[in-house]
This record gives structure tokens, sequence and C-alpha cells, in this order.
């Protein structure tokens, strides 16, 4: 669930930082608007990796999808764990002749619905964590976006590229704004209550 999570935010990242004619709100290009001739496009790029190691808001929300992710982990194994239990339990004194006939299919069917009950909580939970996991990447692809709209004002970059991996065959590092980024995206973030809060409890 970690791994899942930590490629997650690494994609809602590259996706947001790719943008074109990044001092315009919206991406798409205005038909009226002459384009810049090739010679004449400023660019630059924004390692991804170091956006989700160092811009707060990643650190602080991955560490509360992280716990939340193990709670549940944790919640599942140990209802798992409390039905094998009482299935193994069952099959003992199954062979033991403890039980009627009406008696063992009664327990049989009990455990059936314990399953089931099991089953049906891990979706629920699941998808209660995908919710909150998709919550976040938006959040995080807005901070970005709407952080680069206004840096781009004075920069006047026509893009601005993300490098993840091998994703840029070349970049020269005097292209490179991730520090500037990086800086002024924690400026802006505030933390809210209930992160301070989620982030002083993980950190005990």
């Amino acid at each position: 669930m970690k791994k899942n999570l930590m490629k997650t935010m690494a994609a809602v990242a590259m996706l947001s930082l790719t943008m074109t004619a990044c001092n315009k709100s919206n991406p798409q290009q205005d038909e009226k608007q002459p384009t810049a001739a090739p010679g004449s496009l400023k660019i630059a790029y924004v390692e991804v990796d170091s956006i989700m190691s160092q811009y707060k808001f990643c650190k602080d929300y991955s560490m509360i999808l992280q716990k939340k992710g193990q709670n549940i982990q944790n919640t599942l194994m140990a209802k798992q764990q409390q039905l094998q239990a009482a299935t193994a339990n069952f099959q003992q004194k199954l062979q033991q002749n403890a039980y009627t006939r009406e008696q063992a299919e009664g327990i049989q069917a009990g455990l059936q619905k314990q399953g089931a009950d099991l089953d049906a909580l891990n979706r629920r939970l699941t998808n209660e964590f995908q919710v909150e996991t998709d919550k976040y990447n938006k959040a995080l692809r807005d901070s970005i976006q709407h952080f680069l709209v206004a840096y781009n004002k004075d920069k006047k970059y026509s893009l601005i590229l993300s490098k993840a991996g091998d994703n840029l065959l070349y970049a020269d590092k005097a292209y490179d704004i991730t520090s500037e980024v990086i800086a002024g995206l924690n400026k802006a973030y505030k933390s809210t209550a209930a992160t301070k809060a989620a982030t002083d409890e993980e950190k005990k």
C-alpha cells in the first residue's frame, strides 16, 4: 500500500508540474493568442523526487496516509486472525464430535458470515483509503499548479517540465528551478490543525 501511494503521488506531481503557458491559469492555449517561436521558448524543469521528499505538504500527508494504511492493515489482520482461530477451534471440536449436526451447521454458518463480513470490511476500508488518497492527490496537484501560476508571473517561462527518473534524456542543470520551487511551496504551505496533530502523534 505504501509503494502504491508513493507511485500515485509521483505520477500526480509529474502531471502537475508540466505546464504550458504557465502564466495562464487555464493550461489550454487560447487560439487568439500568438504562440512563441521555438527559438524564443524559455524552459525550466523541476525534480519530482525532490518535491516529494522536501515539500512539507507531501511529507505531512504521506505520513498521515501511511499511518491510516497501517491502521487498516492492522485492523484487517486482527480480524483475520480471530476468524482463523475460530475456524481452527471449530474444526478441532468437530473432529472430537463435540457438536450435534445442528450445532455444527449453525457454527459453520456463523463462520461463513464472519468471512463475508471481513471481505465487506476490507472493501469498505480500502475504498475509504482510496478516497482519502485521491483527495490528497488533488490537493497536492492544486497547490503546485497554483504556486507555479503565481511564480511564473515574474519568471515568464513558456514551459516548466517535471524530471522524474529518466523521463528526460538530458537536462542542463542551468534550467533546474527545483530549489526555488520547493522553497516557495514550503513558504506558502501552512499546516492545518489536523495535519499538525497527526504528524506530531506519528513522531512520538
